[in-house]
C-alpha cells in the first residue's frame, strides 16, 4: 500500500460494486475532499478480463457483496442468500484480486489493499494464526497456525471440543463474513448440545442465511448443519465470555487506518452474534470507555491492541478489528479482522485519532492525500522512529512496538507463509 507513490494530488479508482452504498459513500468521501470523482472498476469488468487503470491511479479494492450476478460468478450458485460455496467463492475472489493487483501494476497504479493481506483476512484460519504469531491476543483455537488440525466434519468439532477442553466454541466458516453460516455452539454434559446460528434449511436440504438467529438443541440438528458447512473448510475458537452493556453481550468494530485507530463502535446483543443486521444494536462507546477505566484497564491499550492487529497487514490502508472485551472490561481478544470492515454510516472519528469529524471513508481518503504530499511510503520498514506522543495520552510507532508486532517485512512474510500453508 503506497498511495504516496503518486506526486501532488491523487486520482482515485475503486474497484467494486458502482450502485453499491460503499462505493456511494466512498465518492461521498472524495468528494467532500475536493477532488475528482474516483474511477469506478466493476467487479463485472474484473471477472470478465475487462479492466484497466491508468498510470499513477490510487486503487482502492472494495467489497463484492451485494450484488447476484458477481455472487453467482463468484459462488456458482443462484442465490446470493445461499451458505454453501465459500471455498469456490474464495478461490475465485483472491484470483480476482491478484488480477487486479497485476493489471495495476503493468499500468504504474498502486493499491491501498495488499493481496496477501486480502486472502489472509478472507480466511478466519490463516488470518488467526498470523495474529496469534505475532502476539495479537486471540481466542484460543485448534485450527489454526502449524500443526491445525482440519474439520470434516461433526465428529472432528465434538473431538476438538473435548481434546482442547473447550465445552463453548464458535465454529464458523473459513471464508464466510457478516457472520454467514457462524454457529455459537456449547455442551451441558452428555447429548446435551445447544447452538445459535442465523443458518436455515429449506425443504431441499439447502443452507441459507437468515436474519434471526435461532436456537438449535438437538446434537443430530447441529450435527447435520456442521457436516453441510465442513467441505468449504471450517474454524473452530474458544468461545470467550463477552462483556455486557445493559444486559446484552457486547463487543466493538474498531476501524484502524493507516495504522491508527479512528473509529470504533460498541455492538450489543441479546444473542451470542452481535452483528448489526441480526438484530444487533449500537451500544453506549463512552459508557464501554467508562466501564474498560473503571475496571482499572486503559482504553488507549484497547485501541493500541487493535493497531496491533492492523499492523499483521501492512499492505491495506483500513481494516476493520473486532475487539471482544471480557467480562468486566478489563482484557481484551481480536477476534477477527476485516478487509472491508469500514461499512458504519454517519460515524466519526474517535476524539485524538485525527480523523475528528470524518467518517471512514473520509478518514481514508485523508490519509491518502497526506502520503501523497510527503516522501514517505506507509508499509515500508524505515528503521527505529522517535516516539512521537499523541493526545491520547500513548506513542506512535516505536522500535518497542515493532519488536511487538513484528516488521513490515516479517508481517508480511507471516502472511507468505500462511497462504503457503498447505
Amino acid at each position: 500500500m503506497s498511495p504516496s507513490a503518486n506526486s501532488g494530488r491523487p486520482r482515485l479508482a475503486v474497484v467494486g460494486i458502482p450502485a453499491d452504498r460503499r462505493v456511494g459513500l466512498f465518492q461521498d468521501a472524495v468528494r467532500a475532499a475536493g477532488l475528482p470523482a474516483a474511477r469506478t472498476v466493476s467487479w463485472l469488468e474484473v471477472l470478465r478480463g475487462e479492466t484497466f487503470f491508468l498510470p499513477g491511479e490510487t486503487v482502492r479494492v472494495d467489497s463484492p457483496g451485494e450484488d447476484p450476478e458477481v455472487d453467482l460468478l463468484l459462488r456458482g450458485g443462484d442465490d446470493p442468500t445461499r451458505v454453501e460455496g465459500s471455498a469456490r467463492w474464495y478461490a475465485r475472489f483472491i484470483s480476482a484480486v491478484q488480477e487486479v493487483a497485476r493489471t495495476a501494476a503493468a499500468a504504474g497504479a498502486v493499491l491501498l489493499d495488499g493481496p496477501r493481506d486480502i486472502a489472509v483476512m478472507f480466511d478466519k484460519r490463516l488470518c488467526h494464526g498470523v495474529l496469534d504469531s505475532a502476539g495479537v491476543p486471540v481466542p484460543d483455537s485448534p485450527t489454526s497456525g502449524p500443526g491445525a488440525d482440519p474439520v470434516r466434519g461433526w465428529a472432528d468439532v465434538r473431538r476438538l471440543m473435548s481434546e482442547h477442553r473447550m465445552p463453548r466454541v464458535f465454529v464458523k466458516p473459513a471464508h464466510g463474513s457478516s457472520a454467514s453460516g457462524v454457529m455459537a455452539l456449547e455442551t451441558a454434559g452428555p447429548g446435551r448440545i445447544r447452538a445459535a446460528t442465523s443458518v436455515e434449511r429449506d425443504e431441499e436440504g439447502r443452507l441459507f442465511n437468515s436474519l434471526r438467529v435461532r436456537r438449535c438443541t438437538t446434537e443430530r440438528e447441529v450435527a447435520a448443519l456442521v457436516d453441510a458447512l465442513a467441505p468449504d473448510g471450517l474454524h473452530v475458537e474458544r468461545w470467550l465470555p463477552k462483556a455486557s452493556q445493559r444486559g446484552r453481550a457486547a463487543d466493538l468494530r474498531v476501524v484502524v487506518v493507516a495504522g491508527r485507530a479512528t473509529h470504533a463502535v460498541v455492538r450489543t446483543s441479546r444473542s451470542p452474534m452481535t452483528n448489526l443486521h441480526l438484530g444487533g444494536a449500537r451500544g453506549d462507546l463512552e459508557g464501554a470507555r467508562a466501564a474498560v477505566e473503571a475496571a482499572g484497564g486503559s482504553w488507549s491499550a484497547a485501541l493500541a491492541v487493535c493497531e496491533r492487529a492492523a499492523a499483521c497487514f501492512p499492505d491495506t490502508l483500513c481494516v476493520g478489528v473486532d475487539l471482544l472485551p471480557s467480562t468486566g472490561w478489563r482484557r481484551f481478544a481480536v477476534g477477527e479482522v476485516n478487509a472491508f470492515g469500514d461499512l458504519l454510516p454517519r460515524l466519526t472519528g474517535l476524539p485524538g485519532s485525527g480523523a475528528e469529524g470524518l467518517d471512514t471513508y473520509g478518514a481514508q481518503v485523508a490519509a491518502v492525500l497526506a502520503a501523497s504530499a510527503r516522501p514517505f511510503r506507509p508499509g515500508e520498514d524505515h528503521g527505529d522512529t522517535d516516539p512521537v506522543d499523541d493526545d491520547r495520552g500513548r506513542t506512535g510507532a516505536t522500535s518497542g512496538d515493532r519488536r511487538r508486532t513484528g516488521t513490515t517485512t516479517e508481517n508480511r512474510a507471516r502472511n507468505d507463509r500462511a497462504i503457503d500453508r498447505p
